[in-house]
């Protein structure tokens, strides 16, 4: 077929949602004739009446209200397409509101924001560190930073990197109490209890949760290891506060086959059907960034 099935969509839109030829001309910018043509085309290769003219209004038949409905999803696909690809060339712009937990987000997230900002001079960033898990469309914000496993299935994610947990304790707590061999030798340690006296382990390729106790306890995961370095308790803690340590000999990793299976760094943005430039380029940012983070390398 050489003629183009495009033709005659957009004045048969304007028509349909303006109700009359002379309207949806002077919306199109073009004249009451070139739309009848138009739409008569349109009609003769459909093989089927779209509208219903009279002199002063004009209405659809059941197969024109059918087709217009297809016609506005496509231009809708159409323009959407168009701004996903105009994006891709924009710079970004306007204001980004985010939110880290605090410890992470002081250390690894807002250093790399603050560099990525120095790029776009026409960017403004907002930023809350909370541990606090905040409901992104309910607070109108554009990215969250999250740790872990995913709950929220509403949201679109991104890894930006690996995660891995550790137990661990200093060599002067291990020569004190001994050395764990099996997770039932747990409960005859101090554990280090942090924002959650649940930990999570594996056994026998399965992830369980079990419920440790102690006489320390603090929501902060620096104390935490303050307190392991010091010969407090045992302690389970992300690789980013841990690996230093372990490599010095500081610490010792514990039990490494209970290990529980890898979680990540997440990025995690409302859906939607293409990411504004900010949110895109700032995700692909960490992400790089994070690579090369001593922490992250292998």
């Amino acid at each position: 077929m050489s003629e183009n099935r495009w033709e005659g969509i957009d004045e048969f839109v304007a028509v349909a949602e303006c109700s009359q030829f002379t309207a949806a001309a002077e919306r199109l910018g073009v004249s009451s004739s070139h739309i009848s043509r138009q739409i008569a085309r349109l009609e003769e290769r459909l093989q089927t009446r779209l509208l219903y003219r009279s002199t002063r209004r004009v209405t659809l038949t059941e197969a024109g209200q059918t087709f217009l409905q297809h016609c506005q999803r496509l231009q809708d696909g159409r323009e959407e397409a168009l701004r996903a690809v105009g994006d891709l060339a924009s710079e970004p712009k306007g204001m980004l509101r985010m939110t880290c937990a605090v410890a992470y987000g002081e250390r690894f997230i807002v250093p790399l924001v603050t560099r990525f900002m120095g790029h776009y001079p026409q960017l403004r960033v907002d930023i809350e560190l909370t541990n606090r898990q905040l409901d992104l469309v309910h607070e109108g914000l554009d990215l969250a930073i999250r740790l872990g496993r995913l709950q929220d299935s509403r949201l679109v994610a991104t890894r930006l990197a690996p995660r891995r947990m550790y137990l661990c304790a200093s060599p002067s707590y291990l020569e004190r109490y001994g050395r764990p061999h099996s997770l039932s030798e747990l409960s005859r340690h101090n554990c280090l209890i942090g924002s959650s006296d649940i930990w999570q382990l594996e056994q026998n390729g399965r992830e369980f949760s079990q419920r440790v106790q102690g006489n320390w306890r603090c929501n902060s995961g620096q104390a935490v290891l303050d307190a392991a370095l010091q010969g407090v308790g045992l302690c389970q803690l992300p690789d980013y506060y841990v690996l230093e340590h372990l490599h010095s000999g500081a610490l010792i990793s514990l039990l490494e086959t209970h290990q529980p299976p890898n979680t990540a760094v997440w990025a995690l943005y409302p859906q939607q059907r293409h990411l504004s430039p900010k949110v895109r380029k700032l995700v692909d940012f960490l992400k790089e960034g994070l690579a090369q983070r001593p922490e992250y390398r292998n």
